[in-house]
């Protein structure tokens, strides 16, 4: 397929779309909500259904950061006052004791990942008695992985030794952009020098995973500055790397407002910025995994996608497939396959809620026999690029409208379609997110989503009659 045509379809498919960390993604969840009870129920059915085969995975959230990166969209607490320290590892340490109390045995845990806010921002000391307090009645499995999320200006080597003391092994640095002038723009200064001192540092201590987080679509982002981006990541060369598109959400996010419109790329430049680092990084022995990730071979997560064991989750992607995730602190989102629950957005509301002795959830959903089984379809795609209802039990009603939305798709090379079955195509993967629309049912049904998304109601109304068509002549 020419350049022209693959170009032609990346503005056709540009239209915004979830991430799909989770189904139903959280705009759609339910009003009502998940209640402490209810939520305590799935707690248990999660549990006896994970923790012998998989185990779980964990997250932990650290809201705090003593800078302020304009374009960042995550949770965050900008304050330079480590007292807010002692209370909020407290408090973390309290509502991981509640978990345990619920739980019907001793947990597995496979795997672990402290991101932020700026997890580093906690003093080395904090860090062991916060890891050492969760673990002390916790069973870690043979293969446990342990990693973080660091900024390269406030990590010094301390923190690295304390990490490494208490089992983490894999490090992520949220680079962005090296490029001075993006940097200023963002406000987040940090030099090409500066990096590569902290992952010599890392690398001499024993951490054997480094991962980067890279930006397109930044303000003053050009051709140029990725290039310039890229040739810097193959000298210091990470096993695994994110390369994330820019949300520029100003109606969200105070920092995103003091960008200038007309020093965005949008549209076809920033669909060009992507392509040329995605060939630069396939060009030096990167392999695409799933939806913006790359890893080299040899790296876990390239040896999963393989092996067609590749998980995802609200951490993103994973090579650990473990059905239940819980998550601590302030805004973090556990899972238990069949229902969420996001913690308080705030760490004051977060302890306050904590040491009342209640589980902080915000919002939360349970899922529904249709959600559970989209979701499957919905993680195939993302993690396998393909996914099949031949089995009576993933099947619902929904699918049949959802195959008819995949036709267009079909016709410009994005999918294969089977009688019960789709595959993403090479051409089709940038579009991945594009194909998981088409079984979302909650964004289809919803006027504000489907509005937020580009998507006709109108032509929902035919996809529903050509499917109810269809099921007639079926059964005729």
């Amino acid at each position: 397929m020419t350049t022209d045509v693959v170009a032609k379809l990346a503005l056709k498919y540009s239209n915004p779309g979830p991430r799909y960390t989770s189904y139903p993604t959280i705009p759609s969840w339910s009003e009502d909500g998940v209640t402490q009870e209810q939520w305590k129920e799935a707690m248990v059915k999660g549990f006896n259904e994970s923790n012998e085969t998989s185990g779980i995975s964990m997250y932990i959230h650290i809201p705090f950061c003593e800078n302020y990166c304009y374009f960042c969209g995550c949770n965050a607490h900008r304050t330079t006052d480590h007292s807010f320290e002692k209370p909020y590892v407290d408090a973390l340490i309290k509502e991981w004791q509640m978990y345990l109390d619920v739980f019907p045995g001793k947990l597995n845990v496979k795997e672990l990942h402290i991101g932020g806010g700026t997890p580093t921002f906690l003093s080395p000391e904090n860090i062991i008695r916060l890891v050492e307090t969760l673990f002390k009645d916790v069973n870690k499995m043979d293969d446990y992985i342990f990693s973080f999320e660091t900024n390269p200006r406030s990590t010094t080597r301390e923190h690295l030794e304390a990490l490494y003391s208490v089992g983490f092994r894999r490090m992520s640095f949220g680079i962005q952009d090296f490029d001075a002038t993006v940097q200023e723009e963002i406000n987040r200064p940090q030099s090409f020098e500066l990096v590569k001192e902290k992952i010599d540092m890392a690398r001499e201590i024993g951490f054997n995973s480094i991962n980067f987080d890279l930006v397109y679509g930044l303000p003053k982002q050009t051709l140029a500055t990725v290039t310039d981006t890229i040739q810097k990541v193959m000298e210091l060369r990470p096993d695994r790397l994110a390369f994330y598109g820019y949300g520029h959400n100003p109606h969200l996010y105070e920092g995103q407002r003091r960008f200038k419109e007309e020093d965005l790329p949008v549209g076809d430049v920033k669909q060009e910025l992507y392509d040329k680092g995605r060939a630069m990084l396939e060009s030096i022995g990167y392999h695409e995994i799933g939806m913006d990730h790359f890893a080299i071979e040899g790296d876990a997560l390239y040896e999963a996608m393989k092996n067609s064991t590749l998980h995802r989750n609200f951490m993103g992607y994973t090579e650990n497939t473990t059905q239940m995730m819980i998550a601590l602190g302030a805004s973090s989102i556990s899972d238990t396959w069949y229902a969420f629950a996001q913690n308080e957005r705030t760490d004051a509301r977060y302890v306050e809620e904590v040491n009342k002795g209640r589980f902080p959830i915000m919002r939360g959903h349970l899922l529904s026999d249709e959600d559970l089984v989209l979701r499957r379809h919905i993680l195939n795609l993302m993690c396998r690029l393909e996914t099949s209802w031949e089995d009576p039990k993933l099947y619902t009603d929904e699918l049949d409208i959802a195959r008819f939305r995949l036709e267009d798709m079909e016709n410009d090379g994005i999918v294969e379609l089977g009688e019960k079955s789709v595959k993403v195509t090479e051409i089709g993967v940038p579009f991945l997110r594009n194909v998981c629309m088409a079984f979302d049912a909650h964004l289809w049904r919803s006027d504000s989503l489907s509005k937020a998304y580009n998507v006709s109601r109108d032509i929902q109304k035919e996809y529903i009659e050509r499917a109810r068509q269809a099921k007639l002549q079926q059964t005729s």
